[in-house]
């Protein structure tokens, strides 16, 4: 996700739902370079966050929910000290602005 348009592919996948996008789709919805987004893509493939598969001529690519929810656990775990009291909707009471 280090990279923008690497987190811009990924949030097209992950609007597009579960039926994901064909390749060709997602980079004129991007407008990038077919290598470019090919780069992309593969970072987000090896860290699983994204899985293709072939219909026909067209490769469709879709976001692997689950991946993404594992990341988001794994990166929050520790909020407010490992408790329960914040949520996405709901900053760490450490992320507040001081005053």
């Amino acid at each position: 996700m280090g990279h923008e348009t690497r987190l811009a592919a990924f949030r097209a996948l992950v609007q597009a739902g579960h039926d994901g996008l064909p390749v060709g789709e997602l980079r004129e919805q991007l407008d990038i370079p077919p290598a470019t987004l090919s780069a992309h893509l593969n970072i987000l493939r090896a860290a699983a966050l994204v899985h293709d598969r072939r219909e026909g001529r067209v490769i469709r690519v879709r976001a692997n929910y689950p991946q993404m929810n594992a990341l988001i656990d794994y990166l929050t775990e520790n909020c407010c000290g490992g408790t329960t009291s914040c949520s996405p909707t709901q900053p760490c009471a450490s992320q507040e602005p001081s005053r």
